[in-house]
């Protein structure tokens, strides 16, 4: 049986099946409440990841920054999530869902609110790191209340959704990120968007506060997030060949959306002319795109399972296809009208969030309850470290060139590649084993 489902005796007594009818009805309403503050957090997350970007035009004319400034202020972002991720997966399997995930949220929105003190390029790389050590927590955070709540065969639909909610973030800011700082300042953008994760912690906790203690033990286990065995040990889970499948993949995906997150508005003021008046529309489309994607790549394998096919087969199926969707973007320069490069990019997220979906779902599948955290942050660092190094390199290559064509050249080549990773390390996916010495 999975964690996150509630079983029914098979000869109940009237007055007990009645009893455990209700709380089976609790939970399973329960589990989507908590798989909606799943997508709201990484909604909440990547509207402050985000907005320094839609800003970016703003700012370098206030404080007089440079591509490298820039590409120096968001890197630094990236490697305290690199740094912070060797230890949030390991936080979250430790201390568990309840308190784990609040303290991640209240804490990067603090230091989100916290930009709009800043008066420097130094000053925006300091709390940058700072934001980033707190973002770290989100993914593994996510990832694990849904394997918490989700079986096996509903889990990359769960997933799914989880990627819409930094799609939902994506669109959300552009749209209203622009209005805020031109009608309040900059300022009042961080502050505004930065208090929305205490909102979030209200509802986390409200939550917990509606679940009834008569739930089924597995269901109360997964509820109250103690885990099963301790987190393993990072000997032994870098001595896994799985856990570098996820990594590896993670790794080669993940610097294309993080590219494309914090050079897009860039690439779409030189290219076409917008600003940050016009950037909203075209950015809303583009990962509108995306979310459409996330849950292609949560129902296309789902489909497939409730078909009879294999998880691997379904898990690697839906990876194809959306990697061989991402090659047309080598083309993209060629195109002069913006709205048609729109529909291109947003075409390759779509496809990005399709990919990234069934890699973090592949945690799930190939590692036990108490070890998700830990690979999916594993997976995490290593996507952030593809991040860091293609956020640098854009700068490097704008500098030298002035163009975007070996960045979109590295994007159409990625997700082949990572599936290879993927095939090359995990030739069949088999159901959920603990490595050895767990």
């Amino acid at each position: 049986m999975d964690e996150g489902t509630v079983s029914m005796p098979t000869t109940p007594a009237p007055r007990a099946a009645e009893g455990t009818a209700t709380q089976t009805r609790v939970a399973m309403n329960l589990r989507w409440a908590f798989l909606a503050l799943v997508v709201v957090g990484n909604t909440i997350n990547y509207v402050d990841r985000e907005i320094i970007a839609l800003l970016k035009p703003l700012l370098e004319t206030q404080f007089h920054w440079t591509d490298l400034d820039y590409a120096h202020i968001v890197s630094a972002f990236q490697f305290a999530s690199i740094v912070a991720y060797m230890g949030a997966g390991w936080f979250l399997d430790r201390v568990g869902l309840r308190i784990g995930y609040p303290i991640a949220v209240a804490t990067w929105s603090l230091f989100a609110m916290l930009n709009s003190a800043v008066r420097s390029v130094a000053g925006f790389t300091g709390i940058r790191v700072l934001l980033g050590v707190a973002e770290a927590g989100q993914t593994p955070a996510a990832v694990k209340t849904i394997a918490a709540w989700f079986s096996q065969r509903e889990r990359a639909l769960a997933l799914g959704f989880m990627n819409v909610g930094s799609n939902l973030g994506t669109i959300i800011t552009p749209l209203i990120v622009p209005p805020l700082a031109l009608a309040f300042g900059w300022r009042a953008s961080f502050l505004i968007t930065g208090g929305l994760g205490f909102l979030w912690v209200i509802g986390w906790f409200a939550a917990y506060r509606s679940l009834p203690t008569a739930l089924h033990p597995h269901q109360r286990i997964a509820a109250t997030a103690l885990p099963a065995a301790r987190p393993p040990r990072w000997s032994v889970l870098l001595r896994d060949r799985r856990a570098w499948a996820v990594g590896g993949a993670k790794f080669l995906s993940d610097a294309v959306w993080w590219f494309l997150l914090f050079w897009l508005p860039d690439f779409l003021h030189r290219e076409y002319g917008l600003n940050l008046q016009t950037f909203g529309p075209p950015l809303a489309v583009i990962y509108t795109l995306a979310s459409v994607g996330a849950l292609f790549g949560g129902v296309l394998p789902a489909r497939m399972l409730s078909r009879g096919a294999t998880l691997n087969a379904a898990r690697k199926t839906t990876l194809l296809l959306c990697a061989v969707a991402v090659v047309p973007v080598v083309f993209v320069l060629q195109i002069r009208d913006y709205w048609y490069a729109v529909l291109l990019v947003g075409l390759v997220l779509a496809a990005h969030q399709g990919f990234s979906t069934n890699v973090f779902a592949l945690a799930a599948d190939l590692f036990p309850e108490e070890a998700v955290g830990s690979v999916v942050g594993l997976g995490a660092l290593l996507g952030n470290l593809g991040g860091l190094a293609i956020l640098e390199l854009t700068a490097q290559v704008l500098v030298r060139t002035g163009s975007y064509l070996p960045m979109f050249i590295y994007c159409a080549c990625a997700y082949l590649l990572a599936l290879l990773v993927v095939q090359l390390l995990v030739p069949r996916i088999e159901s959920p084993a603990r490595p050895a010495g767990l």
